[in-house]
């Protein structure tokens, strides 16, 4: 003789199973999407070094101010630093 579980214990277990089995695949297309996007960031990181060597190309080793786009030598700012410090 065969022994089985209830209809409404299959029914929970196999909901049990859809519902991990959902969030594996949920878990598979987040990491998937991670992968994409940490491609871009390398991308976007690799553009702006490209950019800080043409500017340095074209300026010299200074800082840029991202707001305004003023120009400060790092020296002048060494400067400024001993000149408050006095």
């Amino acid at each position: 003789m065969k022994k089985e579980v209830t209809k409404e214990e299959l029914q929970k277990l196999q909901e049990s199973v859809n519902k991990i089995n959902n969030l594996q695949m949920q878990i598979g297309g987040l990491e998937a999407q991670k992968h994409e996007t940490l491609h871009e960031l390398s991308g976007a990181t690799q553009a702006l070094q490209s950019m800080q060597k043409e500017l340095e190309d074209v300026y010299g080793k200074v800082s840029v101010n991202l707001q305004t786009g003023e120009i400060t030598d790092p020296e002048e700012v060494q400067d400024a630093e001993v000149v408050k410090e006095d």
